[in-house]
């Protein structure tokens, strides 16, 4: 884990490096693992120890049944407590985050003392840092549609610039919507798979899987049933068949079942 610097905020910081550093880490920890808990939480990891941008939350569209409300949730933070993670749901529209859920743009909030539309919801005012402080949320997209919502806050007055850390949060956002949509297709292809050897099972335990074969055929279906007449018998006998149906033109053979 690379360490933060001693002031962040020092006019000596070169922020560049420290952003080029974020993308580097963020893009190791791909390598390592494509599972997104673990790489999205470091990446709010590093937002908040190399960029200052704290309390960082991704709240993610949950499933809904039909004629249920949608509503999202807080599924990785850094900075936050479990109480604070829990409180963390919102709907459609709902502050700040709702509004962005809605809406797919992104939204910027100077002084969240004085933005109305501000709930605190996961996060109480007496837990944020006594200066003023702005919260920044942006859209995660798949495919076009929003999924979710990448925020976090930082203090209004820093040396570093509000531009800066809107351009990096966008990168983030695109790369946690493409792990999350990895772990989508992913899981599709185990449904796919689980179904599919499902599938086979019960062919094999049902009728038209004899002896083990399954297929219908006309042309194996045909021959397994001329192999039922003769089972019973001790006759030799010569069994023709189509090439691709299993069963070999060649010499008369003995059938003993």
């Amino acid at each position: 884990m690379p360490s933060s610097p001693s002031d962040p905020d020092s006019p000596a910081t070169d922020w560049h490096a420290q952003e080029l550093l974020l993308m580097r880490e963020v893009m190791k920890l791909v390598g390592r693992s494509l599972a997104p808990a673990f790489v999205l939480r470091e990446m709010l990891h590093l937002m908040s120890e190399l960029l200052g941008l704290n309390r960082g939350r991704m709240v993610l569209a949950g499933e809904a049944a039909p004629g249920e409300e949608r509503t999202a949730s807080v599924r990785h933070a850094y900075g936050l407590t479990a109480e604070e993670v829990q409180r963390g749901v919102f709907r459609w529209g709902e502050g700040i985050t709702g509004r962005v859920l809605a809406t797919g743009l992104p939204a910027i909030v100077q002084d969240v003392d004085a933005e109305p539309l501000f709930l605190f919801r996961t996060v109480p005012r007496d837990r944020l840092p006594p200066q003023t402080v702005a919260f920044i949320a942006l859209p995660i997209e798949v495919n076009g549609a929003t999924i979710g919502v990448l925020a976090c806050h930082r203090i209004r007055s820093r040396q570093r610039h509000l531009n800066d850390d809107l351009a990096v949060l966008r990168i983030l956002a695109t790369l946690a919507g493409q792990l999350l949509r990895l772990e989508q297709l992913v899981a599709e292809q185990t449904r796919q798979l689980l179904a599919r050897n499902a599938a086979l099972a019960r062919a094999l335990d049902s009728a038209s899987a004899r002896y083990g074969l399954i297929g219908r055929s006309p042309a194996l279906l045909q021959a397994l049933g001329e192999l039922e007449r003769v089972s019973q018998s001790q006759a030799t006998v010569l069994l023709l068949g189509e090439s691709g149906t299993g069963v070999a033109t060649g010499p008369a053979r003995t059938v003993d079942w």
